[in-house]
């Protein structure tokens, strides 16, 4: 694998998650996942809600939840601009668990009032983060 570093930010509305060199990063684009190396090709691209996947310079992973955003790559240098990143041990399992079942009964109801979309969306993010807890 290739292993020389690039600059890579990860940053939600609330902090900047990830600033420092990594070699490689993984995430779930809207078209189908993909990963970055050094000296990949200017890249922009919407993500979807999944995991993200960061090697950083010293050989250590991180998956990061996240819940869907942008990404841009240039000049080794990737940008990650997401609505949450969480670490497995940030993620807080009865919220997520509470945020499952609430959707799942949302989506059960077949009340005219309810946005499926909505609810399906929110069962997609509970489940994700709960996967990277290790609760699914």
């Amino acid at each position: 694998m290739y292993e020389k570093p690039f600059k890579l930010e990860i940053i939600t509305p609330r902090s900047i998650v990830y600033q420092a060199d990594a070699t490689s990063v993984s995430a779930p684009g809207v078209k189908g996942g993909f990963q970055v190396l050094y000296n990949h090709a200017p890249f922009l691209s919407a993500l979807e809600t999944g995991v993200i996947k960061v090697k950083d310079a010293t050989g250590n992973d991180a998956s990061y939840a996240t819940s869907g955003g942008f990404v841009e790559v240039k000049d080794n240098k990737v940008v990650v601009l997401v609505e949450s990143a969480e670490l497995p041990g940030e993620i807080d399992v009865e919220r997520a668990v509470a945020a499952r079942d609430r959707a799942i009964q949302r989506l059960k109801s077949k009340s005219p009032d309810v946005d499926v979309e909505r609810a399906r969306a929110a069962l997609i993010r509970a489940l994700n983060r709960l996967r990277l807890a290790g609760r699914v």
